[in-house]
């Protein structure tokens, strides 16, 4: 029930994708997929930052919001503006008849049952999820995309609950882990492309829930700078789902390595002969999806 029309789509010269917090790190793997699929440049901005820098926004900008609850101030705020600029809004969030929905010109709904925790974590998969079909729609009016590509991701969207069971399943090897590093004062996350979305996410969650410092770092960026963090048994985990840059970000972790850091990666690649101390391993599916998979660890 989105009447998005091609010659409509064809006119947008930019997608903004605006939310906070879990919610805007569903945006960031969400740029992946529609600039892939769509070949429109998206930008992710973070709501409280979007409404204060006078946006460049007209009727060729489609603008995405993102909210679990549907009444993030921020975000809201920066909606109207959005429409007050002449775009078209489209919301997403889980909470049929919440103000976010009132004030879009369009909504789609997460339907991930009510969030019975702060940390959202059934709500960031969902976002994700249906953010991937939003631009495998796209795709399909636009035809930026061969069809066998896109049945073969839709494919790929139907086996995530499996494999997501699967990823259950290492929740014991999770746990001890966890006994390791419960009183660590602080923690580092990294990953390359899609993953370091998912590193963002993860570091977030660790905050959270257990009130440990942490951080995410794009891995590419650990010699300019942060590198000067790690010392001695500090712990560093890594996320390698991106197959065209398992080398990439290997050679960086064995920096932290070399530093005296501790090891988990998550991945769902056959990784060359290493020297991690931990590799927790997730199912395999395609790279645009495997955020919903690398964040369950």
């Amino acid at each position: 029930e989105l009447p998005l029309t091609k010659e409509y789509l064809k006119s947008i010269n930019k997608i903004y994708i605006i939310a906070c917090g879990t919610a805007m790190h569903a945006g960031l793997s969400g740029k992946n997929t529609i600039e892939k699929l769509c070949r429109i440049p998206v930008e992710v901005d973070i709501a409280s930052e979007f409404r204060y820098r006078d946006p460049i926004i007209d009727e060729k900008t489609l603008c995405i919001f993102i909210s679990q609850s549907g009444e993030t101030a921020d975000t809201i705020a920066a909606l109207k503006l959005s429409k007050e600029k002449g775009a078209k809004t489209l919301a997403i969030t889980n909470v049929i008849g919440s103000s976010i929905t009132r004030e879009a010109d369009y909504s789609i709904y997460t339907h991930a049952g009510p969030e019975i925790a702060v940390a959202s974590t059934k709500a960031y998969t969902s976002q994700v999820v249906l953010i991937n079909i939003l631009a495998i729609y796209f795709a399909e009016i636009l035809g930026s995309t061969p069809s066998s590509e896109l049945t073969k991701l839709k494919k790929d969207i139907f086996n995530l609950p499996d494999k997501i069971e699967e990823a259950l399943k290492s929740s014991e090897e999770i746990k001890n882990y966890a006994k390791n590093i419960y009183q660590e004062k602080d923690v580092f996350f990294l990953g390359r492309g899609i993953d370091y979305n998912t590193a963002l996410e993860a570091s977030l969650k660790l905050k959270e829930i257990s009130y440990i410092h942490s951080e995410a770092y794009a891995a590419g960026e650990l010699k300019h700078g942060p590198i000067a963090l790690i010392e001695n048994g500090i712990s560093v985990i890594s996320i390698i789902t991106d197959k065209n840059l398992v080398e990439k970000t290997i050679s960086n972790i064995q920096e932290v390595i070399t530093r005296g850091a501790k090891t988990l990666v998550v991945t769902n690649q056959n990784l060359p002969a290493n020297n991690f101390e931990t590799i927790i391993t997730v199912p395999d599916t395609d790279t645009l999806l495997s955020p919903i998979l690398a964040i369950v660890p």
